[in-house]
């Protein structure tokens, strides 16, 4: 053994006892440290190994989740695909539907009107906005039946649609009530209600006469307020002797006359206090022997007066 073997052998060791009595400290040390920050070194470094582990699963997905959740947003995609086609292929149908309807296959082709005696079916189809056959979908029966009301025999008109291309009218034409005669002579045959039906060749039988200080107007008018004085006594007659009136006189001031079949004539006057003058006519006509030409004056109610002829 060289001089220097034991030495250098006992230096060996005691650097290695050294290195092994340091460890702990160090131990000690680095335990210190990681408690300053926050815990032990042991515990901290549990702690980042399971911190490590929960990161790990939670960074993986379960691959059935992940292809249900694809699934799902796929099935949502094709269900708004869906709506999307439904609702144009809906729109495109209604458009279709209405430009069909608008063809001459639904158009006013077959045009019935039935109840018409002096109104011919071409007028009342004209009147009703239907000459030009327009389509059915276009056709308002209500303003067609006002319309048609307006023809001047009309009292009242129905329509009907019936598809696919029909329209089907009923009218009710109005009875004549009266005559009318004008200073230019002639007759006009006219409703209840004082409308001008239209002319007539002759004077009808049975229809009392209303003779005006104005000619009537054209068909389809009414008579003026002061023809219409005529037209309210020729209305109001009362049963007891309306049969023997043949005419009503209306002169140009309004004063009203009748002609009785007798023949007589009764002065009204003014068309006012109707009821109690036609009071005094009847109790005249019941109790007074009268002669032809005699003139029945009831002017002033209560206060009759006879002239003889």
């Amino acid at each position: 053994m060289t001089p220097q073997g034991p030495s250098a052998d006992v230096k060996g060791r005691t650097r290695r006892w050294l290195r092994l009595t340091d460890r702990p400290d160090e131990s000690r040390r680095t335990d210190r440290g990681d408690r300053a920050h926050g815990g032990s070194g042991t515990g901290a470094r549990q702690r980042a190994a399971g911190n490590g582990r929960g990161s790990g699963t939670r960074s993986r997905i379960d691959p059935r989740m992940s292809a249900r959740r694809t699934a799902v947003i796929r099935e949502q995609g094709r269900r708004r695909l869906l709506a999307v086609v439904i609702g144009l292929a809906g729109t495109a149908g209604l458009v279709g539907i209405w430009a069909l309807l608008q063809t001459p296959l639904f158009s006013a082709r077959s045009i019935t009107v039935l109840g018409n005696v002096h109104e011919t079916p071409a007028q009342v189809a004209a009147q009703a906005g239907l000459a030009d056959h327009p389509p059915l979908l276009d056709v308002d029966a209500g303003a067609a039946s006002t319309r048609i009301e307006q023809l001047p025999w009309v009292r009242s008109a129905t329509v009907r649609v019936s598809w696919p291309d029909g329209v089907h009218i009923t009218i009710t034409e109005e009875t004549p009530r009266f005559v009318a005669s004008g200073p230019g002579g002639g007759w006009d045959l006219l409703s209840a209600d004082g409308r001008v039906l239209g002319p007539s060749a002759s004077r009808p039988p049975g229809l009392v006469l209303l003779t005006v200080p104005r000619a009537p107007g054209a068909a389809g008018s009414h008579l003026s307020s002061v023809d219409g004085a005529g037209l309210e006594v020729a209305t109001t007659l009362p049963p007891s002797f309306a049969a023997q009136v043949t005419g009503v006189t209306v002169e140009a001031a309004g004063w009203v006359q009748l002609s009785m079949t007798t023949p007589i004539l009764v002065d009204l006057g003014s068309a006012t206090e109707l009821p109690a003058k036609y009071e005094d006519v009847s109790s005249i006509l019941a109790a007074a022997s009268l002669h032809n030409g005699d003139v029945i004056d009831v002017s002033i109610p209560k206060a009759p007066t006879v002239t003889p002829g």
